[in-house]
Formats: C-alpha cells, structure tokens, sequence
C-alpha cells in the first residue's frame, strides 16, 4: 500500500489538523510500505496572496510536523512546488477533463460562497488535487468525507486517461475514516481556522490557556449535574484520554459538582503534559533550520524520481515522448 496525503499552508495548525490529520495519518504510514506527506503550498495561491505569510505557514508545518513524530526516514515530506511535475500533470489532465466534472465540484461553489475570488486556479483546483495523487501512483488515500470527491474526481480522471491512452495511471481509492474524530472548536462548531474557533497547536502558552478558557458552555452551576455529550469542554477533554478515563470523567460531569472553571483548568494541564515534549522538540528544531531545509530537499529528491518515472510514462502515451 501505497499513501500519500497534503495540507494546505494556510496558517498555523490547531487540535483540529493534529486528531482529524496529523495522528491519524503517522498510523497509517505506519501501515504503508511507502506514504508521502506534502505540504500544498501550490494550492495555497488561491487563498493566500501574501508571500512572507505563505513562506512562514509552510515553515511552521515542517516543524509542527517534525515536532509531533514525522520519521523522514520512514515517510517522504515535501513541498508541492518543488516537484515541477505536478504542473505538468495537471495540464495533461486538464485536456482529459470535461467542464462538467469541475462544474459539479462542491468546492469551488462553497469557497466562492465564503468570499473567496472565483479564480481560473480555484476552478481547476481539483484537476491539480488530481494530479497531487496520480503523479505518486498512491493506491489508498486518506481523507475526511468534505475530501472525497476530490479523490473521486482524481479516480474519474486517471479512468479517463487510461482509456483514451492506454493504462498509464494507478487509480486511486479513498480511505474515509469514519472513527477520526470531529474536534469541536471552543464554540461548539467543528474547529476551523475560518471559524476563528481553534486551540493552536504550539502557540504560546498564554494564548492557549485564553482559549481552552474561552470554551463556550451553559450556565450550569458548580453543583449542578452536566450532560458530557453536549458539552464541548468534555469533548476535546476525551480526546487526550482512554476509553476507561473518558467514562470517568463523564460520570463527574453527571454526578454534579465540578464546575465549568475547573474542567477547563483540567483541559488546560493534559493539554500541556500531552503536547509538552512535542513543543519542546518544536523549539530545538526552530534553532536547527539547515536541518530542517535539509529534510525537505531530501524529500523533494524522493518525490521528484517517482513523480519523473510516472511523467515519463505519461509523456510516452500521450505522444510527447
């Protein structure tokens, strides 16, 4: 089995990214007997329009990334536009690609409904989705179920091809993972950046404290007995404990007697003891920064001779070659 999957450097990572992505997806490298991470700094372009941001966000992933127990060793981890073919892939699929598919992408509609410029890159976003996951010959990958028809749209193209040129391309299967949690922000919706709901990640500590303690709850009194599956403080609680621990602290919650100042205060101290070492980790690595270019040149080295032996194919059955 092969992996792969991306993340866009679109700001700082949250709990969000590390229980819905992150974690889910070192477990399944694990599994694979080759998995690629890269962070979509291509994609980005559509969103984010300032250069130095977009230079730091996608730093900051490497280390977020590094810090939290990416093995470069073990996996491969690069930038999108670091592997030129990429590009050249997405215009080959494109003449493959009737309007009608990207039409239908619900995407596109739903970032144009949010504001953003219905650009010619938006509109053809999945098209380079497409490409992402084609180029690497990936047989499974990863995603949540507001993703799949990306991956579906990514089977449809590589079917396409394959049938207008001859089997060229690996089609793809999604991996919807039904039991990765839906972190819940600290106002109760699913945590997003575009929400402005998020707990970060490796921010400071002050401004991790502000927002576990910014949870919005009911008005319950101290004494008061509380439902834990409608209370947002004890969903993100239960992430960071076993299944034994979580029902525990349910049965407090239902009991009476704790507060709503005190299970954040409780949050607030697993939440450190658990990211505690990937944040010291985090700020070694920001004082190492030859290394951590070095890994990504590294994985950019891998990437591009898998990526070049699938364009050479490609190339050959079109006719370019």
């Amino acid at each position: 089995m092969r992996t792969l999957s991306g993340i866009q450097p679109s700001g700082k990572l949250h709990l969000g990214n590390y229980f819905g992505s992150i974690l889910p997806n070192f477990e399944l490298s694990m599994k694979a007997e080759q998995s690629f991470f890269f962070i979509a700094d291509l994609h980005a372009l559509t969103t984010v329009n300032d250069p130095a941001s977009l230079r730091e966000a996608r730093s900051d992933i490497i280390l977020d990334y590094l810090a939290c127990g990416f093995d470069p060793e073990k996996s491969v981890m690069y930038y999108q536009s670091h592997v030129p073919e990429h590009t050249e892939l997405l215009w080959i699929l494109s003449t493959v690609c009737p309007m009608g598919l990207l039409e239908r992408a619900v995407s596109y509609k739903d970032k144009v409904q949010k504001g953003i410029t219905a650009s010619v890159g938006l509109f053809t976003y999945p098209v380079l989705m497409a490409a992402d996951i084609l180029l690497y010959d990936a047989t499974t990958v990863p995603v949540g179920r507001d993703q799949k028809q990306h991956v579906e749209i990514a089977r449809d193209l590589a079917l396409k091809f394959n049938h207008h040129y001859g089997e060229t391309l690996v089609v793809p299967e999604p991996l919807i993972r039904d039991e990765v949690a839906v972190v819940p922000g600290t106002d109760g919706q699913k945590m997003s950046k575009s929400y402005g709901n998020t707990i970060p990640l490796f921010g400071d500590e002050k401004m991790i404290k502000k927002a576990i303690l910014g949870i919005v709850t009911d008005s319950k009194g101290v004494e008061e007995p509380k439902d834990p599956d409608t209370c947002t403080v004890y969903n993100i609680h239960k992430l960071f404990l076993s299944a034994t621990e979580a029902k525990a602290l349910a049965d407090k919650y239902r009991a009476g007697g704790l507060g709503y100042g005190d299970a954040k205060k409780m949050l607030f101290e697993v939440y450190m003891d658990y990211f505690g070492a990937m944040r010291t980790k985090r700020t070694v690595l920001e004082k190492k920064q030859d290394e951590v270019r070095e890994v990504i040149r590294k994985g950019a080295e891998k990437a591009s001779r898998v990526a070049s032996a699938t364009m050479q194919k490609v190339r050959k059955a079109v006719g370019l070659m």
